[in-house]
């Protein structure tokens, strides 16, 4: 008995709008874990990454250090990396996340560090003679300046962490990834398509909303590519 001419399911075809329908919660379930596991990740990311920048840039001998350790943690394959922290963490979305957390560092530290290197010395010694002590310079002068290339890195490590969530799958914390994963295994195709898509928007998404929030802190340099042009 062949299947219906309007069951693309039974049919499993590509795109399939019963699908959408039918799978509606666990589509759901998943977006929000994916954004969960996104937003944690690069928030705990970002955290970390502000004082290695901050360490960098004020004693030189760091600054190897830092660029060092972050660059060789986004060398090492994820199967491996989750292998490292699983005795840790065991099989739990704190595994992912401190995973994740790790990939984003050399992304995170190397843009702020590269904006707070960008303030003009001129800049900082006008600080200090009106008084401006280190934190104050820091957070009233120093970052505010670095904050486009801070905001353009964790623009990619965003993005790149809505694509690196999927490889969580393989212990079961993957958000969409656990659709894409169960979908392959089963060569569901419909499934595939729909998860992948979904990281694709979620990603666009996200990037999008992040440079608005870069154009509306960082309004100068609206003004500096009017003049520009």
């Amino acid at each position: 008995m062949t299947a219906p001419p309007d069951d693309c399911l039974a049919r499993n075809e590509w795109i399939c709008g019963a699908y959408l329908s039918s799978r509606s919660e666990i589509l759901t379930d998943a977006v929000l874990q994916h954004l969960q596991l996104t937003s944690v990740s690069v928030a705990l990311g970002l955290l970390l990454a502000v004082p290695l920048a901050v360490a960098a840039r004020r004693r030189r001998w760091a600054a190897g250090a830092v660029l060092g350790v972050t660059t060789i943690l986004y060398t090492i394959p994820s199967l491996a990396m989750f292998s490292l922290l699983l005795p840790l963490y065991g099989l739990s979305a704190s595994l992912v996340v401190a995973g994740l957390v790790l990939y984003s560092l050399t992304l995170l530290v190397r843009n702020i560090l590269a904006g707070l290197r960008a303030v003009p010395e001129d800049t900082r010694q006008a600080a200090r003679g009106m008084g401006y002590g280190p934190v104050r310079l820091l957070l009233a002068v120093e970052l505010p300046l670095a904050l486009p290339a801070a905001m353009a890195g964790l623009r990619i490590a965003t993005v790149s962490t809505v694509s690196l969530v999927t490889i969580g799958a393989i212990v079961g914390n993957g958000g969409l990834g656990n659709l894409i994963y169960s979908g392959m295994n089963t060569y569901f195709k419909a499934q595939v398509l729909t998860a992948s898509v979904l990281c694709v928007i979620i990603a666009v998404a996200a990037d999008l909303l992040l440079l608005g929030l870069q154009r509306l802190l960082t309004p100068w340099t609206a003004a500096t590519r009017g003049q520009g042009t």
